[in-house]
């Protein structure tokens, strides 16, 4: 089995657990228009509302199923996605920033805001929601500016907060996060459709749940931003305004139920790890799925999952999989993110095996970090490669450089923007033959 064959198998895999969640394939799929109180045709007006790297294709299938019906909206999505995103009549297409909100994110929520609030109880209002769709939907609380935002967004993703407590955080300084923009378009009734790109699928979790209920307070605002390493990065007027809000002098998140509201889950990670599977399954692999919910550090999940890797003993062609989504320590000065760092780490670990295996890392929505890759492929002569070219691996990784790494090396997994996101996919391929270990 060459190297070039596996690569070609593992990016078969990953490319069918991305097609199972594309949003046609996910509109089809789930019949929506049966949870309403009334057929289509008795609304008065269809709004569309949308956010999330996902959100201009949910829109396109959303208009392929009902067309004309869909009366106005607006969508945003990440700037870099606006040159391939879908356009769809009657809805405007935003460009927004990702992970840090920029004006096209303030300039979106405020839209939506303004929409919702234009609804009546005649009205069906659709909220499309993905990935991405916190950032995206920006629409900073009394008091606040977007730099007080942006300057909170970057100190929480610098203190290596987890995403449920960022979001957290999040709604409380946002007019349209954690159950806001059901609240504004009451008493229209209100439908939102997500995929989810948090692990456990919590609805709260996802684009900062704007159509379901707050679990959270400004007390656990406060004292997650009390807990971070580099808490004085926050801005004074976001800790007044917590502080306000803890003191009553601001209303918190709806904790419970909204009225005429209901949030669906139509796209998950274990929709695309299904779909991978069989795909690995076709292609003449035994499969076994070995997580759903792969979190942590990627340095350290790259290097176990190379070992699981390396401590099987196959008498068939295997797949493994994994779905989830790490975070990266940020260290250096290099350029990369979580997924091409995870298959950084696992290309040392396997450096040396005896026989082909591999493993490949990439974020569903085709961009992972900062780069125009969805993440890379690890082999067992990744790291020898390097040293033919004088590089250490090493280094590059101390120095979060995988993107460096890989472009130099090669392993780079460029398919671009995919307009859908329900997290990473990792597919680890081991070779039948000597039994696989490292080379002394």
């Amino acid at each position: 089995m060459t190297p070039d064959r596996l690569a070609a198998d593992a990016q078969s895999i990953f490319a069918a657990a991305v097609d199972r969640v594309r949003p046609a394939r996910l509109f089809d799929a789930f019949d929506w228009a049966s949870t309403l109180s009334r057929p289509l045709d008795q609304y008065e007006r269809v709004i569309v509302l949308a956010a999330g790297k996902a959100s201009a294709a949910m829109v396109a299938a959303l208009h392929a199923q009902i067309g004309r019906r869909i009366d106005t909206g607006v969508a945003v999505v990440p700037t870099a996605y606006l040159a391939s995103a879908p356009r769809t009549d009657g809805v405007a297409l935003v460009g927004g920033g990702h992970p840090v909100p920029q004006a096209g994110s303030v300039e979106a929520a405020t839209h939506a805001l303004a929409l919702a609030g234009s609804a009546t109880e005649a009205d069906l209002v659709l909220v499309l929601l993905s990935g991405g769709g916190s950032a995206l939907w920006t629409a900073p609380a009394a008091g606040l500016t977007l730099h007080d935002v942006q300057q909170t967004n970057r100190a929480l993703l610098h203190g290596n907060v987890p995403i449920h407590a960022i979001n957290a955080v999040r709604k409380h300084l946002s007019r349209i996060k954690g159950g806001r923009l059901a609240q504004a378009a009451a008493p229209a009734e209100v439908r939102a459709l997500v995929l989810s790109d948090v692990i456990g699928d919590d609805l709260t979790a996802i684009a900062s749940g704007p159509t379901v209920p707050d679990p959270t307070t400004y007390a656990d605002a406060r004292r997650i931003l009390r807990t971070m390493p580099n808490q004085g990065d926050v801005p004074d007027a976001v800790w007044q305004h917590v502080e306000s809000g803890i003191a009553d002098h601001l209303g918190d998140t709806p904790n419970a139920a909204l009225p005429r509201t209901q949030t669906h889950l139509i796209g998950t990670n274990r929709m695309a790890l299904a779909a991978a599977r069989e795909r690995a399954k076709t292609l003449g692999y035994q499969t076994t799925v070995l997580s759903h919910a792969v979190s942590g550090v990627a340095q350290q999940v790259g290097s176990e999952q190379a070992h699981q890797l390396l401590s099987q003993h196959v008498r068939q062609p295997t797949c493994y999989l994994w779905g989830g989504e790490t975070t990266v320590h940020v260290r250096g000065a290099g350029r990369g993110g979580r997924n091409q760092e995870l298959a950084l780490a696992a290309a040392l670990a396997l450096d040396g095996a005896a026989h082909p295996c591999m493993l490949l890392s990439g974020g569903t929505d085709g961009i992972d970090g900062p780069t125009p890759a969805a993440g890379a492929i690890a082999s067992p002569d990744t790291c020898s490669r390097a040293r033919h070219l004088g590089l250490d691996a090493a280094a590059f990784l101390s120095d979060n450089d995988a993107f460096t790494f890989f472009e130099r090396v090669g392993g780079l997994l460029r398919i671009g923007p995919t307009h859908t996101n329900v997290m990473d996919v990792q597919v680890g391929l081991v070779w039948p033959g000597q039994d696989v270990h490292k080379v002394v």
